[in-house]
Order: C-alpha cells, then sequence, then structure tokens
C-alpha cells in the first residue's frame, strides 16, 4: 500500500511540514482514527500542531481521495487512508472496535440483487454493527 505522502505527490497535494507530519500518523494507524485522536498521536511528534490544522488538513487529504471519511452509527466521524482494494466494516458497538474484512459471498450477493433489481453496481459501502458472542 502507498503511503498518505506518496499518495499527496501523486495528486499534486502540496506538503508542509506539519501535513507531512499528519500524513505519516496517519498512514502509521492501524486503526480508524477521529480527529481528537488523531491529534493527539501528532501532537506528541508537534506540540506545535493545532486541532484546526488537523482538520483542515484532514479535510484536505478526504477532497483529494487520499483518506477516506466514515460516519459510523453513534460517533465522531472516523478515517482510514483510502483503501486500495475495497473492504468492508464490522463495527463492535461495545468497544467500538472497527474490524475490516471481505466476504466473496457477500460480494457476489450485492451484485446478484443489484441485477435482479435492473442495476450494475457500480460502488457500495458496507456497515454491519454487532457485540461479541460471550463464549
Amino acid at each position: 500500500m502507498n503511503s498518505i505522502e506518496e499518495k499527496c505527490k501523486k495528486k499534486g497535494v502540496r506538503l508542509t511540514e506539519q501535513r507531512k507530519i499528519i500524513a505519516e500518523v496517519m498512514s502509521e494507524s492501524k486503526d480508524h482514527p477521529d480527529v481528537d485522536e488523531l491529534h493527539k498521536r501528532v501532537s506528541s511528534v508537534d506540540k506545535k500542531i493545532s486541532i484546526a490544522t488537523v482538520y483542515r488538513t484532514v479535510k484536505l487529504f478526504e477532497e483529494a481521495g487520499i483518506l477516506e471519511k466514515h460516519e459510523f452509527k453513534g460517533g465522531k466521524a472516523r478515517y482510514e487512508q483510502s483503501p486500495d482494494e475495497h473492504h468492508d466494516h464490522l463495527i463492535d458497538i461495545n468497544s467500538g472496535e472497527i474490524i475490516e474484512f471481505v466476504d466473496k459471498d457477500i460480494e457476489k450477493l450485492q451484485n446478484e440483487v443489484a441485477k435482479k433489481l435492473g442495476y450494475k453496481l457500480v460502488d457500495h459501502k458496507l456497515e454491519l454493527y454487532g457485540s461479541k458472542i460471550k463464549k
């Protein structure tokens, strides 16, 4: 996967030092941080980066197609690097954990449903919400 910094260069997005730090921190994120969490992580690298700068940078990256915004139920907007390949999300309603997954059967079924209704599927977003089953 390309880093956010590489994607910025390809798309002609100018990177200031502060934007570079935000891009690096976001590239290293294994989760889907919201702006407050991202600001906290960025501040540990450079305390001078304001929350406003993080908001503006995230919006810029989102508009350039570098970051993807998710507005999962009951929470703040969260972000991830725009994926190179499609995936869906399962959100744990208790912990807030977000699990990315790909399921060929679900993908096939979605295409079949669209086709049955007279459509060609061009895009979709699937979010599943659940709670862990106690063993």
